[in-house]
């Protein structure tokens, strides 16, 4: 997963436990796409001191990941529900004959999200 992506996930799921100081320094470099420079002039802090918070905040966030798997168990869910939708298409378009089959595994795939919730 590209850097900035997996930086803006772990954000949204776990930035609310970062300071607001964190937080703001953090939002400017995920999603304001400002330098170090530029943050560290608007923060009157040096450059290095916001290297060492995103720095610090990339290790917190995938640590929150490493221990709560919210991300993870978000993607599979997202995937099971992916696959319904599929088949629910696939099931208008078959045979009265086949319902059996698509109605089973659509079951199968809302007993695993369950079992992840």
């Amino acid at each position: 997963m590209e850097k900035i992506v997996a930086q803006g996930l772990l954000y949204d799921f776990y930035g609310e436990l970062l300071t607001k100081h964190q937080q703001e320094i953090y939002e400017s470099v995920v999603y304001d796409n400002l330098s170090l420079g530029e943050i560290a002039e608007a923060e009157g802090i040096s450059r290095q001191a916001v290297h060492d918070i995103v720095k610090r905040c990339d290790r917190t966030l995938q640590g929150y990941e490493e221990k709560l798997r919210l991300i993870d168990r978000f993607m599979s869910i997202k995937d099971k529900i992916s696959q319904i939708r599929e088949l629910s298409v696939q099931y208008e378009e078959s045979d009265p004959k086949d319902w059996n089959t698509y109605g089973a595994r659509i079951r199968e795939l809302s007993e695993r999200i369950m079992q992840e919730l």
